[in-house]
């Protein structure tokens, strides 16, 4: 009687054992693809405060990488001192084929969440909404997200940008070159880390200040793909909207474009030129003349908004241009007119024109609901800021025109793009060195581009796989001020179409 027990006793225990390994089985082939869905360095981000819609219609991760110095700086492992944060969307087209961008901000640094909640994201946070205690910042879809055509990585570089932070206690100055450095580093890590994405195309890209450290990161790419090192990457091209490249050329080319744009008169134009001996910037001190004319030129744009010479020039904290203009006497009076005439308008009204962009994003990233919901790690960073410029940070590259010399003769495609009413980089600027750039034959001539039956700007193809096109009307960075034109400008370009 026993034996028997005991053989039906381990019947009955091997038919559970069976149950419950058909039951695992079933549970992980329906886990499965979700679990796949999200990479080894990233969280799946389920909602997000402010947004009326749960679950996200769109695909969001969240993480970090690790890179730095170390021996396992390229191993994909996630120990390193720095840890870059990123916010990963997949493309809500087709996420296996479609392109694969790393985007980078400017400032430098400024976080790349900028660029996902008032530029190419796929939400959009309101810009002339009175927050009040408690409340956050409504978001809401965008129509114009490059998310639509392509998955897009947004990465808060330097450390500690953004939700970027590092493990050890000592401060970090960081770099143009360290920067690139670690940018590339991450970029190899991540995919490596998601294997899936590695057959996609392989895109850098960014505005502002970023045009100083993409490039150096293209060249990284290119490099490694000619000598073997990183066969997996299936680099095609890089973009930048309104680039820093050359700052010394760029800052002498404001007395221009202030003329062009009627700022200053042609009597002034022409004595600075002549007087400063074409520069503007590092004249001699000693030169009276210069000194004299400079004072002038500087009182009469000391009103004006650098970033969009047609909007407002804003109160001190609503200022959408990463330079503050300088505190000059009449710059002051200017300021305390505007606080008077605030009071005149409805608060939504003029915060609207001032386009508050540091204040609504800092309120929102600052809330504890929201950090839960990106997944930001405790104790790493006390207040996001927009733009950190407390942190430590040397030029080390004076010009980025040499990277995209070096990459011109290698075949690789590339956008530039500039608002034309961008007073911080002018468009007559980054024209400038794009025509220094070496054996370039233009294969579709200076032409006006069109949306929606209007001019949008205009553009002009070289042979060598460049396109440059000006966006009418659009300030610094273009992708903010004139979203229509960017996404059908940004679509034609991905999709190998002619402007």
């Amino acid at each position: 009687m026993a034996t028997t027990y005991s053989k039906n006793t381990k019947k009955l225990t091997k038919h559970f054992s069976t149950i419950q390994q058909f039951i695992i089985c079933l549970v992980l082939t329906l886990l499965l693809p979700e679990l796949l869905a999200v990479s080894s360095s990233g969280k799946l981000v389920t909602y997000l405060p402010g947004l009326p819609f749960q679950p996200l219609p769109f695909h969001l991760e969240t993480g970090y990488i690790g890179v730095g110095d170390s021996e396992s700086s390229t191993s994909g492992d996630n120990s390193d001192d720095y840890q870059l944060f990123y916010y990963f969307f997949k493309s809500e087209g087709n996420p296996k084929e479609d392109p694969l961008i790393l985007w980078l901000a400017g400032g430098p640094r400024c976080s790349a969440l900028s660029a996902v909640i008032f530029e190419i994201g796929p939400v959009y946070m309101t810009h002339g909404e009175n927050i009040t205690s408690g409340s956050l910042p409504t978001l809401t879809l965008n129509p114009n997200s490059w998310t639509k055509l392509a998955n897009i990585i947004f990465l808060d570089q330097p450390v500690h940008s953004g939700f970027s932070y590092s493990k050890s206690s000592h401060d970090s100055i960081m770099s143009d070159s360290e920067s690139a450095k670690n940018t590339y580093e991450f970029l190899i890590k991540w995919l490596i880390q998601n294997p899936e994405f590695q057959s996609n195309p392989l895109y850098v890209a960014g505005n502002s200040y970023s045009g100083m450290i993409v490039p150096n990161v293209v060249q990284d790419i290119i490099r490694d793909i000619e000598d073997g090192t990183r066969q997996f990457l299936n680099f095609k091209g890089y973009s930048l909207g309104n680039p820093v490249t050359y700052p010394e050329m760029e800052s002498n080319s404001k007395v221009e474009f202030a003329h062009n744009m009627g700022l200053v008169s042609y009597e002034l134009y022409q004595s600075m030129r002549v007087n400063c001996n074409g520069n503007f910037l590092n004249f001699d001190l000693s030169n009276a003349n210069c000194s004299h004319d400079r004072h002038v030129y500087e009182d009469l744009i000391s009103g004006i908004n650098p970033s969009h010479v047609l909007e407002p020039l804003c109160t001190e904290g609503t200022l959408t241009t990463s330079h503050k203009p300088k505190e000059t006497l009449k710059y002051r009076q200017r300021r305390r007119s505007l606080k008077k005439i605030s009071k005149v308008l409805s608060d939504e009204q003029f915060h609207y024109s001032c386009w508050r962009l540091s204040e609504l994003s800092e309120h929102w990233a600052n809330d504890v609901a929201v950090r839960k919901a990106l997944h930001v790690r405790e104790g790493t960073v006390g207040k996001w800021i927009r733009c950190n410029w407390g942190i430590g940070y040397h030029v080390d590259v004076k010009s980025s025109i040499g990277y995209h010399r070096n990459i011109s003769t290698k075949g690789y495609r590339s956008l530039i793009y500039s608002g034309d009413h961008d007073m911080e980089v002018p468009h007559i600027s980054t024209e400038s060195w794009i025509r220094s750039l070496v054996n370039l034959s233009i294969v579709d001539e200076w032409r006006p581009w069109f949306v929606n039956g209007q001019i949008a700007g205009y553009t002009r193809a070289y042979s060598n796989g460049l396109t440059y096109a000006s966006v009418k009307g659009a300030g610094h960075d273009a992708t903010g001020y004139n979203p229509d034109e960017c996404y059908a400008m940004f679509e034609r370009w991905i999709s190998h179409k002619p402007l």
